[in-house]
């Protein structure tokens, strides 16, 4: 068997940052894995004005290359791959990447999770220049400016409704011809002197240069199009995606306990397996934003920690 780690951390998001940071701090011989790059969703996050103490000038990628820094500073060890399966039962836990096999004593799982996108062309181009798929990140730079809102379930509307309080308008697009949200949020919202619907609607494109200046849109009854502008002193308007989120727990399927595909933990982030830990947007949980992942990436380490200390030899 190859070297067994005290603690691994699955994930370089804020989550898996955070306890990669708090184990190194505890002399835990910790190993940190990510797939690809560090960051989760908040490297495409041009601007984070909520996150506590955060300049002005921060940035998502900024935010992520002093948390990253932190991580070295406490000598986690580090490695790029990408994990195909996990045996998670028993004292030592085996994670089987493309590029090796790893073990450890306990594991942190902070593989985060994805905004479903709409799909269309543009939006992946304008991402953080006018595409959001965070209200509480990013209202703030639409005040009193137009936006849409695309979904009809519970979060949609709650989005939607939150985002009146900065936008001048906000008009939900839904492709059907009523909500999904519960009885009780419509009734909050169709009663908001700020909020418009566009039924049986689909955007079809988004157009812009540097920020976005218009979508095409489809209405799923007559297949017809047109084009909506943004407003001509605006320049702009902004565009929030709420059609759900896509976990990333395809691994752990069938070994750990799931809600909704979402890993289960209780407050203290322990999953259904003894020595297994998990942290920020995979898991059940009310708030995902990074303030929460990093306080689950602490608490996560730190129960991960007093695990191995008291695991038996």
């Amino acid at each position: 068997m190859d070297k067994v780690y005290d603690i691994i951390v699955l994930g370089a998001g804020p989550a898996g940052l955070a306890a990669a940071s708090y184990a190194g701090r505890a002399r835990m011989d910790t190993l940190l894995i990510e797939g690809t790059k560090d960051g989760g969703q908040i490297v495409i996050t041009n601007e984070i004005e909520n996150y506590p103490g955060s300049l002005e000038e921060e940035s998502g990628p900024s935010l992520i290359a002093r948390m990253t820094k932190q991580v070295e500073k406490f000598g986690a060890d580090r490695v790029t791959d990408t994990i195909v399966d996990v045996e998670l039962e028993g004292k030592v836990k085996h994670l089987k990447g493309n590029h090796g096999d790893y073990y450890a004593k306990a594991v942190v799982i902070a593989t985060g999770a994805s905004p479903r996108p709409i799909g269309c062309p543009g939006e992946k181009e304008f991402t953080g220049k006018g595409v959001s798929y965070c209200a509480t990140c990013d209202a703030n730079f639409f005040e009193d400016f137009e936006v849409y809102v695309v979904g009809g379930g519970d979060s949609a509307v709650e989005e939607a409704m939150y985002l009146t309080k900065f936008a001048r308008k906000v008009t939900l697009i839904h492709r059907r011809d009523e909500l999904r949200a519960a009885k009780s949020i419509q009734e909050k919202a169709f009663a908001n002197p700020k909020m418009a619907f566009m039924w049986n609607t689909t955007i079809e494109e988004i157009k812009g240069d540097g920020v976005v200046t218009s979508m095409i849109v489809k209405d799923t009854k007559t297949g017809e199009t047109r084009e909506i502008e943004a407003d001509e002193e605006d320049g702009t308007f902004g565009i929030f995606v709420f059609v759900g989120f896509d976990p990333k727990s395809q691994l752990f399927e069938g070994k750990l306990e799931m809600e909704n595909r979402y890993i289960v933990t209780d407050k203290y982030m322990h999953t259904s397996v003894p020595g297994v830990f998990a942290a920020g947007d995979v898991i059940v949980k009310h708030l995902r934003q990074v303030v929460t992942a990093c306080g689950d990436g602490a608490v996560a380490a730190t129960e991960a920690q007093h695990y191995v200390e008291n695991l038996a030899d």
